[in-house]
């Protein structure tokens, strides 16, 4: 899966935050709290997830109402796995990133450790 470019990423951001289906109108009016954007590039750009299967798209009205295909975790883990898959050596990728862990995450990777070790023995 490809990293999201800036505003791919804030479109999504929010559509996952939001955890509703949302209108590139509503998109936009959040954007442009923080800086001005034009109705058409929100468009074109909620228009390019859609293509890129990041977005469900829906009529109401006359306008579309776009909804995430995956959650930010899993468009995360897309990621972590990917960048795993194209490294030559995985196990040193993964020990570098686990001595980058602060005190917090190596807490929340034994809960997750844990949760997956309870699902897959269930």
């Amino acid at each position: 899966m490809r990293q999201l470019g800036e505003l791919e990423a804030e479109i999504m951001y929010r559509l996952w935050a939001w955890g509703r289906p949302a209108s590139a109108r509503d998109v936009l009016t959040d954007i442009n709290k923080q800086r001005a954007l034009a109705y058409s590039t929100v468009k074109t750009v909620a228009d390019i997830l859609h293509r890129k299967g990041m977005l469900t798209r829906q009529k109401e009205g006359r306008a579309w109402v776009y909804t995430p295909t995956c959650t930010r975790q899993q468009y995360t883990a897309a990621l972590m796995q990917d960048a795993l898959h194209d490294n030559p050596d995985p196990a040193g990728a993964l020990a570098s990133f686990l001595e980058q862990l602060s005190t917090a995450e190596v807490g929340a990777l034994r809960s997750a450790l844990r949760a997956v070790k309870r699902r897959s023995s269930a």
